[in-house]
């Protein structure tokens, strides 16, 4: 198994940098760029989700490290329902509510399915590292699958 180096190669803190950058992107047009409580609401939750996997990571801990993943998946359900308030007062059409609540399911799933994997791993010891954790240049973006 590979180890995990920096928190930029785990998989659902890449999935959650793809979906801040589209709540970013559709919360920057129209009504829904009006609506600043919402607009402020769903943005910090993103960035939540991104954050928490981050700082866990950066913790070392297992145990530590779930609970902060667990947050990540709880703001990964607040988009979700945020979404529900923008669609409903037609800030997004039934195809940007579609694939916005699947990415940001998918992601809730990714960090469910790492958190299960962290559990099950504990008694064999840690299957990360925080060595080396900086990227190799600060503007450098971590390539997607």
């Amino acid at each position: 198994m590979a180890t995990i180096e920096r928190f930029e190669q785990i998989e659902a803190w890449q999935e959650a940098r793809r979906l801040t950058n589209a709540i970013y992107e559709l919360t920057s047009e129209g009504k829904f760029a009006r609506d600043f409580g919402l607009r402020d609401q769903i943005r910090q939750a993103a960035v939540s989700v991104m954050s928490n996997i981050a700082e866990g990571f950066e913790r070392g801990g297992d145990k530590e490290f779930i609970q902060f993943l667990s947050l990540a998946k709880g703001s990964a359900g607040e988009i979700r329902s945020q979404l529900y308030v923008a669609f409903d007062q037609r800030y997004l059409s039934q195809t940007q509510f579609d694939d916005l609540a699947h990415q940001a399911l998918h992601t809730g799933r990714l960090l469910a399915g790492f958190m299960n994997y962290l559990k099950k791993s504990q008694l064999g010891g840690v299957k990360y590292k925080t060595v080396g954790t900086r990227p190799e240049t600060r503007n450098q973006r971590p390539e997607t699958p």
